[in-house]
């Protein structure tokens, strides 16, 4: 009924480009916190691409320093105390989450009536139900949607912050999720639409692994390239 293998018990749901519509709203975040450092080196606008392969389902320091470094761009890491107009890591990282969250509580955040329908049908098949996200605003955003009902546990980024767990592509996460539903990873399906999710659902043996691709055929192709079982346009695909 769920278009899983039989031997799934346990559901690990990304968060944000699978069950919400949050990561346009992240991606328009990290330009605006990223667009006046590349303008003051000298260089063109972040884009789409680079969200994808530098930002995407990473915790938002790792991401900072790794779109950073594609483009040679070497900033003082700085601290939490930093303020979001300070050329830092933190800074960048601060200055983004300021502005999401403004532009979340200006603009609500959708939800996929196919991911519903999905957690909905999730419950009824008893399976276990955990969203693993690299963003610290989940638990806001589960309850601001409705979607706090269905999900049983998190582990998201005030939990990678907390323990020092490497975040996606490493596979820690997913596998901290697993242990909260109480099943092995090889009873498992990772649900992700960034290429390191993927990466970290294959990498941590997970017995099965859904690429849910919200962009274009490119995009499709790098998640199975990642490791994704199959690739779905929907959650509702699987039903």
């Amino acid at each position: 009924m769920l278009g899983l293998p039989d031997m799934i018990h346990a559901c690990l749901f990304d968060l944000d480009g699978v069950l919400t519509d949050t990561a346009s709203v992240h991606r328009a975040a990290w330009a605006a916190a990223f667009d006046p450092v590349l303008a003051d080196h000298g260089q063109g606008e972040f884009t789409e691409q680079d969200y994808d392969d530098y930002v995407d389902g990473k915790p938002r320091l790792d991401g900072v320093r790794d779109f950073l470094t594609s483009r040679g761009i070497d900033l003082p890491e700085g601290n939490d105390d930093d303020k979001a107009d300070a050329q830092t890591v933190h800074g960048v990282g601060r200055r983004k989450n300021e502005d999401v969250l403004q532009r979340i509580k200006r603009d609500g955040v959708r939800v996929f009536p196919g991911s519903r329908r999905y957690l909905e049908a999730a419950v009824e098949a008893g399976l276990r139900r955990v969203v693993v996200s690299s963003s610290a605003n989940t638990a806001d955003v589960l309850e601001v949607t409705g979607l706090a009902q269905f999900i049983e546990d998190r582990v998201d980024g005030v939990t990678i912050a907390q323990t020092g767990m490497p975040g996606k592509p490493a596979p820690d996460s997913f596998l901290a999720g697993a242990e909260r539903a109480g099943v092995a990873a090889s009873r498992a399906c990772v649900f992700e639409d960034a290429t390191a999710g993927v990466q970290a659902g294959r990498s941590g043996g997970f017995g099965f692994v859904v690429g849910v691709n919200r962009l274009d055929d490119a995009h499709r192709q790098a998640l199975l390239a990642h490791g994704a079982d199959i690739v779905v346009d929907d959650l509702a695909d699987l039903l």
